[in-house]
Parts: C-alpha cells; sequence; structure tokens
C-alpha cells in the first residue's frame, strides 16, 4: 500500500514497521492494565480479531478516499511536507489495527492460565504463524493481486475471531482480582525496550542492504521478514525452562558479533546471488532465503530467547510477559523512525546496522550482570565493525559485472543509494540501489538518452516548455539543445542522481544541468501541486519491476500527466522492451490508452516509446512545421542528424483497444508480474519483438495516420519499411539466424542509410567480418573507411583506424582519428589518456 507513496524507498518499510510496533506496544500496555477485569479473555481477543478483520475490508475504500484529498492537499504542500501527511496519516491508519492486536497478546496470555503452555511456547507459536501470514503474498499477490490478498487475510481473521468465540464457552470464566498485575522492575522494561529499539533498527537496515543486493521487487520485504520472524519464533519455542546466568550473558555476545558478520558477509552473498541463474522465482526467493538465514538466524534466535528467559527470570507470569512484550515493542517503534530518518540519512545503512548490533550487546548485558571481563567485547566489537562502517564498494558487491570498476562516487539517503562508476575504459556508469543501471557515457547510450527528447520534441509544433519526470544523468536532456527559446524542467528524486549530473556527467551532458531547472520531487507530488502545463513532457526509462516504480505506468499517473499538457501538448512516456513480457506491456498499452485514447507507439531501437496528445494530430505536419521554424544549421541536429522520415519511419501504429488488466495504483499488476515472468523465462524479447512487428499497421495505413503527403510517399515508405527490416534482423540474430540477420540489416540500409540503428548494426556486422575482407583482397584500411562512411560516428572502427594509422607511423591521421573519437567519447580512458597524445 504504501509503495505507491514512498516507492522504492525505505520510508515505507519504517512506516509500516513502526505504525505496527508502536500500536503493538500500546495495545499490549493498555490491555495489561485493565486484563484483570475481563472474566472472559478469549471471547474479548474474538471480539478484537474480528473487529481488526472488517477493518481490513474497509481499508482500501478508506484509502482511495483519502488520495483523493491527498492530491489536492499536495497543492499547498512541498515534497517533505507531503511526505509528512502522507507518512502520519498512513501511520494512524495502521496504528489503529496494531493496537488491537498488541490488546490481544495479553488476553490470549490470560486465557492461557487455564493451559499447560509456557510463554515461550505462545510466543513462539504467534510469531511462526507470523512467518506463515509474511510468506503469504508470495503466493497471493501474484495470484490474486493487492485487494484480493487483502480480503483473503481479512477472511481469515474472521474464521480466527468466529473460532476464538466458540472456544470461548469450552473456558470457565476467571475470576475478578482488584488489581492489575504488577509490572516488572522499570530498568529492565528500559533494557528490554531498548533491545527492541536496536533489533527493529537491524531489520530496517538489513531490508535496505539485502534488498539492494537481492530482488527489489514486492517480494523482497516478505522474505527478509519472514526470515527474521522465523528466528525469533524458533528462539521462543526453543527457550530452556530455566534462566541460568550464563543463558543471559551468551546471546547478546551472539547476537553483536553475527548482526558485524552479516557486513562482512555482505559482499560475499551479493557476488553469490549475482552468479547464480535461478529457474524460477520461487526457486531464486527460497534460496535467498536460505542464504540470508546463515547470517540472521543466529541474531533473530537469540531475540526470541530473551522473552521467556526474562519472564522466568524477573517476574514468572505472564502479565509480566505482556509487560516486557509492550515495552519491547515501544521500543522497537522508535528504533524503526531512528534508523530510516536518523540513521541511514546520516551514517548510512552499513554504519547503522554496526551501532544497532553493539547497542544489542549493551542492552542485553545490562540485565545479565556480567563478569567485568565481558564487557571488554564491546572495544573488540568497535574494532571489527570499523572496516564494514562504510559501505562496500561495487567492484566486491558486484565481481562479474563490475568487478574492474572503481568507485567515483557514492550518496546515500532514505530515497535510494547512488554509485557513480568509471569502468575500465574510462565510461562512468549510475547505479541506483546497486542492481538498477540507469544511465551510462558509453557513445551509443548517449544517444539513446538524446533520442528520448528528440522524439518528443520533434512531434510538437512548436514547443517552448518541456518536463522531464526522471533526469537520471542528465544526457537526455541534450537532445533538446538544437530547440532554439525552450525551457527546461527535471523532475528528480534522487540528490545522488541530480548531484552526479552536475558534476560527474557534466562532461557527456554539455553542462545542460545549467540551463534546466531542477525540482527535487516525487514525479506524482510534482504532477499534482504544480498548476503550469506544458508543451512537452518526457517519461524516462526505468525498472518497472522494482517496488513501487510501476506506479509511474499506471492509469492515474498518465491522468495526472495529461492534466499538465498544453493543448496541443506532447507527452511521450519511454519503455525498455526487455524489462516486459507481453502480458505486462500489453498492461500499460491498456493503461495509457486509459488516459490517452489516441494514443500511438513510436520504436527506436530496442525502446518503445508510447505518445500521447492533448487532441489529435498529424505527426509528419507537426513535425514540418517544428523543423521549418528552425534555422537550416540546426535542422539537421534536432533530428540527430538521421532526418524526419527516419523518426516518421519509427511509427509502430496506434496503440490498440483491448481486453485484460491494467495498472491501477490500487490494484496494482506489473510489479507481481514481472518478477515472476523474468525468472520463468517469459521475458523473451524476440516473442514481443515478433508480437510487436505483427500488430504493426500496413504502409498505407500507417501514412493515413500521420498524416503524410502524396509527394512525401516514397520517402516515407523507404524509412518505414527499413525500421521493419532492422526490426526483423534483431529478431533473426535473436533467433540464433546470423546470416538472415545480416541480409536483413544490409536490406534496411539500402532502404534508408540515414537510420542510426541501422548503419551501426551494419558496421558491427562489417567490423566482425573484416578479418574475412582482408583474406580477400581488400585492405584493412579500406574496409575500415568503408565501414565509416556507413557509421562515421562508430567508435570502435574510429579506434581501430587511430591504431592503424599510428602503427604505420602516420601521426597526423592518427591524431584526427583519436581526435573524432574522444569528441565523440571524451571519457574514453585509452583516447584521453596523455600518452596517446604523444604516441
Amino acid at each position: 500500500m504504501l509503495s505507491v507513496q514512498f516507492g522504492v524507498s525505505i520510508f515505507g518499510v519504517v512506516i509500516t514497521v513502526t505504525a505496527f510496533m508502536a500500536g503493538l506496544g500500546i495495545g499490549s500496555l493498555i490491555a495489561i492494565r485493565w486484563i484483570h477485569l475481563f472474566a472472559r479473555p478469549l471471547a474479548m481477543f474474538a471480539i478484537i480479531e474480528s473487529s481488526i478483520a472488517l477493518y481490513a475490508l474497509l481499508l482500501p475504500g478508506i484509502l482511495k478516499t483519502i488520495d483523493v484529498w491527498m492530491d489536492h492537499a499536495a497543492r499547498q504542500l512541498s515534497l517533505t511536507q507531503w511526505y509528512g501527511l502522507q507518512g502520519g496519516t498512513a501511520f494512524c491508519l495502521l496504528t489503529i489495527p496494531a493496537c488491537a492486536m498488541g490488546a490481544g497478546f495479553p488476553l490470549i496470555l490470560k486465557a492461557a492460565e487455564q493451559i499447560p503452555l509456557s510463554l515461550g511456547k505462545l510466543y513462539g507459536l504467534n510469531t511462526l504463524g507470523a512467518t506463515l501470514g509474511a510468506l503469504f503474498p508470495l503466493w497471493s499477490l501474484p495470484l490474486m493481486g493487492w485487494n484480493n490478498s487483502l480480503q483473503v487475510a481479512a477472511a481469515l481473521g474472521l474464521a480466527i475471531g468466529a473460532a476464538a468465540w466458540r472456544f470461548s464457552r469450552r473456558f470457565r470464566p476467571l475470576p475478578e482480582v482488584d488489581a492489575a498485575p504488577l509490572r516488572p522492575p522499570l530498568h529492565l522494561l528500559l533494557f528490554y525496550a531498548g533491545v527492541g529499539a536496536a533489533s527493529l533498527a537491524l531489520e530496517v537496515g538489513w531490508v535496505r542492504l539485502y534488498g539492494m543486493v537481492m530482488l527489489r521487487t514486492e517480494y523482497v520485504l516478505a522474505v527478509i521478514l519472514a526470515t527474521y520472524l522465523l528466528g525469533i519464533a524458533l528462539g521462543s519455542l526453543l527457550a530452556p525452562q530455566s534462566a541460568k546466568p550464563w543463558l543471559l550473558i551468551l546471546p547478546p555476545l551472539i547476537a553483536g558479533g553475527f548482526t558485524l558478520a552479516s557486513l562482512w558477509g555482505l559482499p560475499t552473498v551479493s557476488g553469490w546471488v549475482e552468479r547464480q541463474e535461478f529457474q524460477s522465482l520461487a526457486k531464486a526467493l527460497w534460496m535467498q532465503a536460505l542464504i540470508l538465514s546463515l547470517f540472521t538466524l543466529p541474531v533473530t534466535l537469540t531475540l526470541g530467547i530473551w522473552l521467556p528467559l526474562l519472564t522466568q527470570r524477573f517476574s514468572n507470569s505472564n502479565a509480566g510477559g505482556a509487560w516486557l512484550y509492550g515495552a519491547n515493542a515501544l521500543g522497537a517503534a522508535c528504533g524503526s523512525l531512528a534508523a530510516g530518518f536518523v540513521g541511514i540519512p546520516t551514517m548510512g545503512t552499513t554504519a547503522t546496522v554496526a551501532t544497532a548490533g553493539v547497542a544489542l550487546t549493551i542492552f542485553g548485558l545490562s540485565w545479565s550482570r556480567p563478569p567485568r571481563y565481558i564487557w571488554l567485547t564491546l572495544p573488540v566489537m568497535g574494532l571489527w565493525a570499523l572496516p564494514v562502517w562504510q559501505m562496500p564498494p561495487v567492484h566486491d558487491l558486484l565481481p562479474q559485472t563490475q568487478g574492474l570498476s572503481n568507485d567515483l562516487y557514492f550518496h546515500e539517503d532514505a530515497v535510494s543509494l547512488t554509485h557513480v562508476i568509471r569502468r575500465p575504459d574510462g565510461q562512468r556508469l549510475l547505479l541506483t540501489d546497486l542492481q538498477r543501471m540507469d544511465a551510462s557515457s558509453d557513445p551509443s547510450a548517449v544517444q539513446i538518452q538524446a533520442d528520448q527528447a528528440r522524439l518528443a520534441l520533434l512531434l510538437h509544433p512548436s514547443p517552448h516548455a518541456v518536463l522531464f519526470l526522471g533526469l537520471g544523468t542528465g544526457i537526455s536532456v541534450i537532445g533538446s539543445a538544437p530547440f532554439p527559446d525552450l525551457e527546461r524542467e527535471a523532475v528528480e528524486i534522487s540528490q545522488g542522481a541530480i548531484f552526479a549530473a552536475h558534476h560527474w556527467f557534466s562532461p557527456i551532458n554539455g553542462n545542460a544541468m545549467h540551463e534546466t531547472r531542477i525540482y527535487r520531487d516525487d514525479a506524482r507530488h510534482f504532477l499534482s501541486a504544480t498548476s503550469r502545463r506544458y508543451d512537452v513532457i518526457i517519461g524516462d526509462l526505468f525498472h518497472p519491476d522494482l517496488a513501487g516504480l510501476s506506479s509511474l505506468l499506471s492509469v492515474q499517473q498518465f491522468q495526472r500527466v495529461r492534466a499538465r499538457l498544453s493543448d496541443d501538448g506532447v507527452f511521450v512516456q519511454w519503455l525498455a522492451l526487455n524489462q516486459f513480457d507481453t502480458q505486462s506491456l500489453d498492461t500499460v498499452l491498456r493503461s495509457f490508452r486509459r488516459a490517452f485514447s489516441n494514443g500511438r507507439m513510436f520504436m527506436d531501437g530496442m525502446h518503445l516509446a508510447l505518445v500521447g496528445t492533448a487532441r489529435e494530430s498529424a505527426d509528419a505536419v507537426a513535425i514540418t512545421q517544428n523543423l521549418q521554424r528552425l534555422p537550416m544549421s540546426v535542422r539537421e541536429a534536432a533530428t540527430g542528424d538521421e532526418g524526419k522520415w527516419t523518426w516518421l519511419g519509427r511509427y509502430w501504429g496506434a496503440i490498440p483497444d483491448s481486453i485484460g488488466p491494467v495498472q491501477d495504483e490500487w490494484a496494482p499488476f506489473i510489479e507481481f508480474r514481472l518478477p515472476q515472468a523474468r525468472y520463468a523465462g517469459e521475458l523473451d524479447l524476440e516473442k514481443l519483438l515478433t508480437g510487436l512487428i505483427d500488430r504493426r499497421p500496413d504502409t498505407n495505413a500507417a501514412m493515413k495516420s500521420l498524416g503524410v503527403a502524396p509527394v512525401d510517399h516514397e520517402a516515407f515508405e523507404r524509412a518505414y519499411a527499413a525500421s521493419e527490416l532492422i526490426a526483423r534482423a534483431w529478431v533473426a540474430s535473436l533467433a540464433g539466424t546470423d546470416m538472415e540477420s545480416v541480409r536483413l540489416t544490409w536490406l534496411a540500409y539500402q532502404a534508408n542509410p540515414h537510420d542510426r540503428w541501422i548503419a551501426n548494426g551494419l558496421a558491427d556486422n562489417m567490423l566482425r567480418l573484416l578479418p574475412q575482407a582482408v583474406q580477400h583482397g581488400l585492405s584493412e584500411r579500406a574496409a575500415l573507411l568503408r565501414i565509416l562512411r556507413i557509421s562515421p560516428t562508430d567508435s570502435e572502427t574510429l579506434r581501430a583506424l587511430w591504431h592503424l594509422e599510428q602503427s604505420m607511423g602516420n601521426r597526423q591521421d592518427a591524431e584526427r582519428y583519436r581526435s573524432r573519437l574522444l569528441a565523440l567519447s571524451p571519457l574514453d580512458r585509452e583516447a584521453a589518456a596523455p600518452e596517446a597524445h604523444s604516441r
């Protein structure tokens, strides 16, 4: 639920955990004061459990009503205020049922006085059930979605309430007593509250760390929470009946030691996950849960042991256990808040986890009164924590893909982790949350990012204001450079990405950030809050299977965008085809069509552009008008030197009307579907491309839709045919029929030599066949020059010519090719090296 508001950030986790633990603590402490008045505690528990279930059934309707109000409130609030309002509202909505759950624990303990079942066994069974509950979403969410899963859980709650009511009749009424049960010593409650604070700070930190290296989906929290609860359940169930002194001393040392071990083992876990190729989502989750347990289970076992041991040692009554439970839960709420809003933003996640581990040891030893020499373990633990205080470098966390990289920049806050790394060839990568590559400085990647702006701006007859939803490296902004009198604005929630665009990618984005007004904001909030309307809005590429991000492809988000378009405005949402299966892509298309009934598709390489306009428009006319108003000197640059017909030839038809689910913020689909599709091998790019080719309209229908004038039919037909031929060439390559791919690429080039994708593909083929060309009598220089004529910006061809001329002693020609390579790729380490100039 909270991922709608907070996306992938730790906010949703913190607010959820804080609300639940605060509610459990408050409910338990209130109930223990009144427990002596209830003659039938199990009957009261039945009423409470049924009430919680009924509340859960009402919750979606409450949320939808509040969401409308939130959108209106966003106009008067800053991002921080908006997050605060949302977080506070969510906290209240979740604390209400959590208080009732907390009150249920003393009631069960009171009822259990009539049966021979210890507090440890009750608490262990309850937490074991919680483990199963945490795993329930792994089955229910992809099968039935969020709303139906909630209804099933509520139905289960009603069944439990009914069963508890029936069984309450089998118990004799308990006699009333005059006073509430005596509470344990205050210092004990405070120490155990400290354990709760440290343990939940630890859980929040583990969610960030292991979520970063594992599957960043809706399922990660379920896996981490289940392993966490399983350890507590087993510890409580296995707790010995007698609290011997050493049993109180040993657990704190184990908890602190294994917490630090989890940090030392993080690179090992990350490298293991990177190397695995799982055959299904279920296997991936189970295997990751298993390896996660190796580090977390020893810690959580000790957390489970403490409650029954402390109850035996200092209270010896179930009522005392309820007091301890309430104090621990309230401390846990405070620890969650401290970790999410203080520890992680100021110290970082690894430092927060290390601090939590040391704090667990200190609070755990405080009530056991150990020998003085035991306290000497604390400075040893501190020294052991120093090497893992900071986040490990990327080359340690991703040894396969980034093993030879160097970290240039790292930023962490409660929203995300941002890395800028340099590969051995000198190119820079922007990584968000480690596994998500947002952008690269590679020449081909630069063109892809620039194209995001080019298409959108070309389709508007006279754009004056453009909004980028997502900034990344800022490279996409350079595609807007040729368009005069253009006001550029961008919305980016990651402070690390904003800094990186300004300082680490400025050689590539041409310092375009100085000409762009950047808002650090959530795209949803910004669109709800601003009253400005834009001629062009561009939705950046992102990973839709990450928790919360799919809401950027929801019906509601597309409707917000439409409300911010000018009368003749254009919106383009980019999708990376390799991230979708057919079912998920169709879901996004249906969602887009709900907001833009005139939606169309264009395909640029392996990226699909969903184009929506505020009103009907003939795109050929719009592009022609737009280019005619530009000075001759920049017209070619505006199209990326590909010409208007190349861009119009990438038209892929109107978005079809189909039957099936849509991506709704309150009924999400694709973030549950995509992880399963990925691990089941259903992200089949060959199949997806084939389906898109099959549904593409014929040439006549395309010309009619785009408003192509009769005099331009031939130019359009050639570009239109070329774009389909290159797509078929990609399908052939994916199918393993390389010679067919080469043949189709050559035909595509003959139809439209201006298409950069086609020229690059042909150049790649020719480079691969270069040895054969030399064997047939063509000189290497002549072959390379032929490739360069086809693709003047092919970096590897320029590199090969530079090396060839250099080896032959032609220093002037060699320097010319090196300079062209450096202009194309300013961060290329070889071309920019000082010795390259001297050579």
